[in-house]
């Protein structure tokens, strides 16, 4: 089980904090902090780098930078869900072409739950792009 919490702290501003109680500052205006649905698209890509990142560790592949990035379009009426979002991939290093994308496959297919998660309500797509 993983539990979380939000603390108020002023105007539409909290501080969030999950089992291991490092916390994140949340501001519904984002005039101070990244929104709640900002913090989705982030933790989307933390999710997915990780994977990333495991995968080519495994196959052994000399990557140097491993940088995912997310645009998303939002339903425009309450609730304000994405319902696309566009993932790019920017790999740095003599890998191969082939390898980044199982890498990215997998993670996509099996392995992220965040990904797993959103795709019951957006369209997730990606691009790669090789650095080196």
């Amino acid at each position: 089980m993983v539990t979380a919490n939000a603390k108020w702290d002023r105007e539409l501003r909290f501080e969030g904090a999950a089992d291991t109680a490092y916390t994140v500052m949340m501001d519904g205006d984002s005039k101070v902090a990244n929104s709640p649905m900002q913090l989705v698209l982030i933790a989307l890509c933390g999710c997915t780098a990780v994977d990333v990142v495991n995968i080519l560790q495994k196959k052994r592949e000399p990557f140097t930078s491993v940088e995912v990035s997310a645009e998303a379009e939002k339903c425009p009426t309450p609730p304000r869900v994405f319902t696309k979002i566009k993932l790019r991939y920017r790999v740095g290093g003599k890998v191969s072409r082939q390898a980044v994308d199982h890498a990215v496959r997998l993670s996509e297919e099996k392995y992220c739950s965040v990904a797993a998660m959103l795709n019951r309500a957006a369209t997730i797509s990606y691009e790669i792009y090789l650095d080196g």
